[in-house]
């Protein structure tokens, strides 16, 4: 019968042992330059999206003309540079701030793609401030259980 060699500090000698000798992070499966070409891959491809969407929100079905083409460019341009800068700063502030500039960025967006097909003031704000409070609550629930009150990752 084989048994277990008795080690020093008992059973929660064993437990932290355990807990060295786990990674931190989860392994990097992709190279470098997969994750730079990701990192502005992804926002250049969900502004012209967002822009495409935003210009057929303002034409409302009618024809495409020189100035919704122009609209629909500088509105993913904004959309290209905004997202990227949310994506570079915001983790750099605490829990809080860190998720309510992203969830910020969110519900605006989403507001102004809602006002541009002519719906009320009020309506947009609403629905901005319900997509902010929705995606914040998300967004601060991730941080809280994965990072300690220094803000560093714990997973």
């Amino acid at each position: 019968m084989a048994q277990a060699a008795p080690t020093s500090g008992g059973m929660m000698g064993r437990v932290r042992a355990n807990r060295a000798a786990r990674p931190t992070r989860t392994p990097d499966v992709f190279p470098e330059p997969v994750h730079l070409a990701a990192r502005y891959g992804i926002p250049v491809v969900l502004g012209l999206v967002y822009g495409y969407w935003a210009a057929a929100n303002r034409r409302g079905g009618g024809e495409i003309t020189g100035w919704n083409l122009l609209f629909g460019f500088v509105t993913a341009a904004v959309f290209i540079v905004l997202s990227i800068a949310v994506a570079t700063f915001a983790p750099l502030l605490h829990r809080e701030l860190h998720s309510l500039v992203k969830s910020a960025f969110a519900g605006a967006a989403i507001a102004f793609l809602y006002s541009q097909s002519g719906a009320p003031v009020w309506g947009c704000v609403a629905l901005g401030l319900g997509i902010t409070a929705g995606v914040f609550l998300v967004f601060f629930y991730r941080y809280y259980t994965r990072e300690d009150a220094a803000g560093h990752r714990i997973r």
